[in-house]
């Protein structure tokens, strides 16, 4: 599954290609908060068993921000967020988009989230495949299954998320092996490599300027 590390490389990468002359120390550890946040549904999950990739990884909390932040900035006569000019602003909506892009988006396709709970209680995985065939055309997997299968994967009711700090649904066994995944991947590992390399890079170009 993706880390908490490879959630926050995607974040930073995003902070450094969308925060333009906003991006320094501050803003970043703002975006990375952001990403960060849905994981801790890591530990709802572990007082309200099957929560974890529920509570906070639902599309319905960056959309009720996004409208919170669209009346705070064009409809309120004293917006908080313009306070802080145009930056307050900027950050904001990266902040949003990491949210939906790094912090959900990797799980949405890797094990599946809960993409619309509380509304809806279903676990859905969009890990399917796009590639053009000399034969088929082009082929995609990912929104629907030509083999049949459904990318529902279940509910809070039957779907737990091994973590390190939850293994198993319920109490855990006294013996439990606890992993605590950093790159499960070749792919992943880049990204993270990809992350460590950019953003230092920038934030000293920005010091530069």
């Amino acid at each position: 599954m993706p880390s908490t590390l490879v959630h926050l490389a995607l974040g930073a990468l995003l902070a450094a290609a969308l925060l333009g002359d906003e991006f320094d120390g501050r803003s970043l550890l703002v975006v990375l908060a952001v990403v960060a946040f849905p994981d801790l549904d890591t530990f709802v999950g572990m007082v309200v068993p099957g929560t974890h990739r529920a509570m906070l990884h639902t599309l319905l909390v960056p959309a009720v921000a996004a409208a919170t932040v669209a009346y705070d900035t064009r409809l309120r006569e004293n917006s908080t967020l313009r306070r802080f000019g145009d930056r307050g602003v900027r950050i904001a909506w990266v902040a949003l988009a990491a949210y939906v892009l790094a912090g959900i988006g990797p799980d949405l396709f890797y094990n599946g989230v809960n993409v619309l709970y509380p509304v809806t209680d279903h676990f859905v995985e969009l890990n399917g495949e796009l590639y053009l065939s000399n034969h088929r055309g082009l082929v995609q997997t990912v929104w629907s299954f030509s083999d049949g299968e459904s990318p529902m994967v279940g509910t809070t009711q039957n779907v737990h998320y091994r973590t390190g700090v939850d293994v198993a649904r319920g109490r855990d066994p006294a013996d439990a092996e606890r992993v605590f995944p950093l790159a499960m991947s070749g792919l992943q590992a880049l990204l993270v490599l990809t992350a460590a390399v950019v953003t230092p890079v920038r934030l000293w170009l920005d010091r530069r300027e």
